[in-house]
């Protein structure tokens, strides 16, 4: 059975109820980053509103979308 992703008004709803805020399972640690540094890209005001709607929907920030997509294009270009 696959679960229906929540919308942001649906998620603020479930976790502003308390039985929903306890941590479930063994805690996790996170990966450090290897991200290196940040590189300045400039884009259209119509190419980085596209790219905003697609990264919104993807529930990713925008750098993470972009991120995705450059690694897709280089395995697309090497793989």
């Amino acid at each position: 059975m696959t679960k229906k992703k929540m919308t942001r008004e649906e998620e603020y709803e479930f976790y502003a109820k308390p039985e929903n805020q306890e941590p479930q399972g063994p805690a996790r640690r996170r990966k450090r980053s290897n991200l290196t540094e940040m590189v300045p890209v400039r884009f259209p005001p119509e190419t980085l509103e596209e790219v905003r709607r697609l990264a919104e929907a993807d529930d990713r920030s925008v750098s993470s979308w972009i991120r995705r997509a450059v690694e897709h294009e280089l395995e697309q270009q090497v793989g």
